[in-house]
């Protein structure tokens, strides 16, 4: 028999209600709880919601931070920031129209094609359209008011001077981090440190209020420089019309302050231009005074003779017979240009004989020898400041064999940087101290390594005197109305792949100080594969050094210690002594 509820149809009515009514009540009771819910967010504890609001449209922006302003010895400024704009998207919420991607494409001078594909990439949230813009273009771009595309304000670094203070000052990337140069050796001091603000942004992104400045960006330090950018310059375009002129392959010169050790100027060429990236090149961007080596020839003779000085093997006018121009040890040859018969040592260093600095080399202890030329730097890197500095090469003395201890007596067998070159003379300049080096400007002294005594180094200065001197190897590197004294190198240069050396390739260096009878100023020069008919450093880099060494005597008021007359002017067709390489 069938139960009757459920056969009988008006109690199965009945039971429909029911469920509907339940479900009505649930359904209203739902809706007061959430009406009762708003009333009390709303009218007793509306702080949730107000927090909740600002949370979707109050972010926390940076504020970038001022670089510090780079300055030369006389408060120029060689390096500064400039306010910027980069151009930042995001694909999910952008959707320009035609008209739009095309007006991109004439402001930022690109293919609008090209822009569009970037716009067509959904997967990411964040795609740069371009950096660092000069803010009335960013502006023009602001203008369209596309949906998803925004502005972040930065600072880019403008170097007035360009390519001729390019290798020490060196560059920042597009973050505003140090590269090279001084902007990446005090990229700590230079960088400031970044602030923050609350902002409200609107449904697009865009900021439309500043709330408020969480923390101020606390600007980067000024930095003064030990250059002096009158002397820079000139050394740059000397440097470069000699490159230019003798079809030379590179070339650098340095420029110290022989009394306090400051680097008054470093140029090198080729260069780069860090205002322009597309200049930026491994070739280019090497700083070849502070990181490429050579062997340095004959400017090594005034070091060898200071340490036998200093040693008592010989005396200045101590006599030297260089025989037929020639001297044999073991299976090898060393050589001069044409026969010199006896030679005092000071005739040794004006003529640059080969012979006379490997038998007075000889004579001596090779300890002797290479603590003199560990004393003057070489073989470690000659702490300047600027990245890239290396140690050159300086074997221990325990290995040198007969020729080595010869050779390495006229500059073969070691290797040193032009900054390494330069910093061993100041000491002739100094009674025989050395003082420290800095890229920064230094008041008073500094102190120094004691590298001779200072009658050895009165002494070697007075030979290095007549190298400039008629008969000398280097009279082109005479200075009107000063006292010169210095050293012609010419070596040729090592063939890298079979071992040797290039039998027509060379580097053509000279290194000087003046006034002699009180010397302030070191200039070295160094000129790497000339390509023409010369190539020794008397005609190659010796007019360079004069050229450089006068303009910067004329800056410092530095006063003459000569007449203005013929004999102390850079003579025009004076013959100039061969060179022994």
């Amino acid at each position: 028999m069938i139960p009757l509820r459920k056969s009988h149809p008006l109690l199965h009515l009945d039971l429909q209600r029911w469920r509907m009514r339940l479900a009505l009540a649930l359904l209203f009771g739902g809706f007061a709880a959430l009406s009762m819910r708003a009333v009390y967010l709303q009218a007793w504890n509306n702080d949730f919601l107000n927090e909740e609001g600002e949370k979707r449209v109050q972010r926390v922006a940076p504020i970038p931070a001022y670089r510090g302003v780079i300055s030369d010895r006389r408060g120029e400024p060689v390096a500064v920031s400039t306010p910027v704009e980069t151009i930042w998207f995001n694909p999910r919420q952008a959707n320009p129209s035609p008209a739009q991607i095309q007006s991109l494409g004439n402001i930022l001078e690109r293919d609008p094609a090209q822009i569009a594909r970037l716009f067509t990439d959904k997967s990411r949230g964040f795609i740069y359209l371009e950096r660092q813009l000069p803010p009335p273009k960013a502006n023009q771009i602001m203008a369209l008011n596309m949906a998803g595309v925004f502005g972040k304000p930065e600072y880019r670094r403008y170097y007035p001077a360009g390519e001729v203070m390019a290798h020490v000052l060196g560059m920042t990337d597009l973050d505003d981090r140090g590269q090279e140069g001084i902007e990446l050796a005090f990229q700590s001091w230079l960088a400031g440190e970044e602030g923050r603000k609350r902002v409200v942004r609107d449904r697009l992104g865009n900021v439309v209020e500043v709330l408020e400045q969480i923390k101020p960006p606390k600007p980067g330090r000024d930095l003064v420089l030990s250059l002096n950018q009158h002397i820079q310059y000139l050394a740059y375009r000397e440097l470069n019309d000699a490159v230019e002129k003798n079809r030379a392959r590179a070339g650098s010169v340095v420029v110290l302050d022989a009394r306090t050790g400051e680097i008054l100027a470093l140029a090198n060429t080729p260069s780069f231009n860090p205002n322009s990236r597309s200049t930026y090149t491994p070739e280019r961007v090497r700083n070849r005074a502070v990181t490429d080596v050579f062997e340095p020839g004959s400017t090594m003779k005034p070091l060898m003779v200071a340490a036998a000085l200093d040693a008592h093997v010989v005396a200045p006018q101590t006599p030297i017979d260089t025989g037929p121009g020639w001297f044999i040890i073991g299976d090898k040859k060393i050589t001069d240009t044409h026969p010199k018969g006896v030679l005092t040592v000071a005739q040794a260093i004006q003529l640059s004989s080969n012979v006379a600095a490997a038998k007075i080399a000889l004579e001596m202890r090779g300890e002797d020898y290479w603590r003199l030329l560990t004393r003057a730097g070489l073989g470690a890197p000659p702490q300047s400041g600027l990245p890239g500095e290396v140690n050159g090469r300086l074997r221990p003395f325990a290995t040198w064999r007969p020729i080595e201890k010869a050779t390495m007596a006229y500059g073969y067998g070691l290797s040193v940087s032009l900054l390494q070159l330069a910093h061993a003379y100041t000491a002739f300049a100094n009674a025989g101290v050395m003082p420290a080096l800095t890229t920064l400007r230094r008041e008073g002294t500094a102190s120094g390594v004691r590298v001779m005594t200072a009658d050895t180094a009165r002494e070697v200065l007075a030979m290095l005197e007549l190298v400039t001197q008629n008969g000398g190897t280097a009279p082109m590197a005479r200075v009107a109305g000063y006292r010169v004294a210095g050293k012609t190198g010419t070596a040729h240069k090592f063939r890298i792949n079979g071992g040797g050396y290039e039998p027509d390739k060379y580097v053509s260096s000279f290194v000087g100080l003046a006034p002699a009878s009180n010397p302030r100023l070191v200039v070295a020069v160094m000129i790497d594969e000339p390509g023409g008919r010369d190539y020794y450093g008397g005609l190659i880099a010796a007019p360079v050094f004069s050229r450089v060494m006068a303009g910067a005597l004329r800056f410092m008021a530095l006063p003459p210690d000569t007449s203005f007359d013929s004999d102390s002017a850079p003579p025009g067709e004076a013959p100039v002594v061969a060179e022994s390489v």
